[in-house]
């Protein structure tokens, strides 16, 4: 449908998007209610018309249409639920940032029934950010790793085939050598070659890693107008949807 969400700290936490950039919606707001988001962490819409939003205020995945109708939440088993991405199949892909874990969530969402909710992959480093290739299959997670001495930490990309198999990685410091400034990766997708692009918030910049198999190579795609980059998607016509929280904005670029 060419729609996008966004999560955000407002008092309604989840604006709907046509491709125009026109709000066609609003809904999630702070309360008890089971319709209501406490603390939005992430949002992704399925191919078949439902926007899933981690709430980090009850540690809860909750499932809305576009009118913004809950028609799932699930809560059990999650200890801070905090990134994710649809696959093609509409299952979710998550992570669990305390647990240090990725699970994969299989509902209906029409019917509002939980089918599975699967670990498939434990003994990661506060996991957040999740994508998904739509081609492979394969998942790349950014980690957060503690800081060492007075540095506020630092960031690593890990990438899994279908199979949940670690092909590639690459942290802060590996990335220092291709590249010399200090990259802090927020956010990361896919985009429909199956290359690997994430966020730095460093140096305000959209950087491209490459396929699994060549990662990592340095190609960086937006270097100027970001302030502070902390949301990354593609669209199905490849443009690329920048979430820039310094000036409070949503920024399309054109793949040409």
């Amino acid at each position: 449908s060419g729609r996008l969400a966004v999560a955000h700290d407002g008092k309604k936490r989840i604006h709907v998007f046509g491709p125009s950039g026109f709000c066609l919606g609003r809904f999630g707001e702070r309360g008890p209610a089971s319709n209501d988001i406490k603390y939005p962490l992430d949002v992704t819409v399925t191919s078949d018309g439902h926007v899933v939003v981690t709430d980090g205020g009850d540690c809860s995945v909750k499932a809305f249409d576009f009118e913004g109708r809950g028609v799932l939440a699930v809560r059990e088993g999650f200890c801070l639920p905090w990134g994710l991405d649809a696959t093609p199949k509409s299952e979710v892909i998550l992570t669990d940032s305390e647990a240090g874990a990725l699970y994969r969530l299989a509902a209906d969402f029409r019917r509002g029934e939980l089918k599975k909710c699967q670990m498939i992959r434990a003994q990661l480093v506060s996991p957040r950010a999740v994508a998904v290739c739509r081609t492979s299959g394969a998942v790349v997670v950014i980690e957060h790793l503690k800081a060492r001495g007075p540095s506020k930490g630092s960031t690593r990309v890990k990438i899994f085939s279908a199979e949940m198999d670690l092909i590639g990685q690459m942290d802060s410091f590996g990335l220092n050598l291709v590249f010399p400034a200090r990259i802090y990766a927020t956010a990361v997708a896919f985009d429909k070659e199956g290359r690997v692009t994430v966020t730095d918030v460093c140096s305000q910049a959209v950087i491209c890693l490459g396929k699994p198999e060549e990662f990592p190579i340095f190609n960086p795609l937006i270097s100027h107008g970001l302030s502070y980059p902390v949301g990354l998607t593609y669209t199905a016509n490849n443009a690329l949807v920048v979430l820039d929280s310094g000036d409070h904005s949503v920024k399309v670029y054109s793949s040409t």
